[in-house]
């Protein structure tokens, strides 16, 4: 692997996100519009907070996630490159009387990443302001500078503005921040157990079964996908979890292939790539739900295999 994923193991390394999609809503009932939208608390966001939560259908399945962040006069959304459309023509489609405005701003709004242990200390070198909270953003000339990762190492996100994108990784460079490949951005990513959508949660994916509690708001009033979220919540009818896995080999499992516990089917792979620091498979997989505790002893391929934790923030 190359020098950027030992700079995101034990250093700092920029990676180019900027294909991720940039939806900006703008309105009076923003707030109020993605609050009903979201499965997570919006309405009470204040300018400088942010929050990670999905979108549903009304079956309760995931359309996409997003981080989500609460701006003086707009709201800035960052989802994944598949999803920006349909979530655009998603949100689009429910503003009928309301005073909303959308922007797709993926052109104009480049997206780097700075991660890795000592990215925090990076940016500090560089006079960049450190949001404190997950999720939590500020601003730095022009640019916003969130606390979101894309692998789970410790990481800063910058919204710049296209013609501004040269300038910002000028600055990681001369910062002693290595260039990322997002190849080796995912292998961090699954060395952290941090589930993507697109690779990890689906379009048939409930919410609960992803382990992500914290992209859902239990309190909140009415979303769409509520009652399912709720129904599930009150009856534990979860019969799979999503989980960390290890396995003690050096092939990679395709996605699909069936994990074992004993003789017993008891799931199935989403994503998994060989550690270079590791030296063996990590990946992620829905498992049965009582076997999804971290350390479980599966089998992959034959392979001897264990649950890990998943990354949840």
């Amino acid at each position: 692997m190359d020098a950027g994923y030992e700079a995101l193991r034990s250093g700092a390394a920029w990676l180019d996100l900027s294909s991720r999609g940039k939806i900006i809503a703008t309105g009076e009932d923003r707030a109020r519009l993605l609050h009903a939208m979201t499965t997570n608390q919006v309405e009470k966001l204040q300018p400088g907070e942010g929050c990670y939560a999905f979108f549903l259908n009304p079956q309760g399945r995931i359309l996409g996630d997003v981080n989500l962040f609460c701006r003086e006069k707009d709201f800035l959304l960052d989802v994944e490159p598949e999803t920006r459309e349909a979530l655009y023509q998603h949100l689009d489609k429910y503003i009928i009387a309301d005073d909303v405005a959308l922007e797709d701003a993926t052109a104009r709004i480049a997206t780097i990443d700075l991660e890795g242990p000592e990215a925090f200390t990076t940016a500090t070198r560089l006079g960049v302001p450190l949001p404190e909270k997950p999720w939590g953003h500020a601003e730095w000339s022009g640019i916003t500078v969130a606390n979101v990762s894309f692998t789970g190492a410790l990481g800063l996100r910058f919204f710049v503005p296209a013609s501004g994108k040269p300038g910002l990784i000028g600055l990681f460079l001369n910062a002693g921040a290595a260039e990322a490949s997002l190849e080796a951005a995912r292998v961090v990513r699954l060395e952290h157990f941090k589930p993507r959508y697109g690779e990890d949660i689906f379009h048939t994916t409930l919410s609960q079964e992803t382990q992500q509690n914290h992209a859902v708001n239990f309190n909140k009033g009415c979303y769409i996908g509520q009652e399912i979220v709720e129904r599930v919540r009150s009856r534990g009818l979860v019969h799979r979890l999503l989980a960390g896995v290890e396995i003690e080999s050096s092939e990679v499992p395709a996605p699909e292939t069936r994990l074992f516990h004993g003789e017993e089917d008891v799931g199935k792979m989403t994503s998994a790539v060989l550690s270079p620091a590791l030296g063996k498979v990590v990946g992620m997989a829905y498992v049965r739900r009582e076997l999804a505790e971290p350390g479980t002893a599966l089998m992959v391929n034959g392979q001897a295999a264990v649950t890990r934790a998943l990354h949840r923030a």
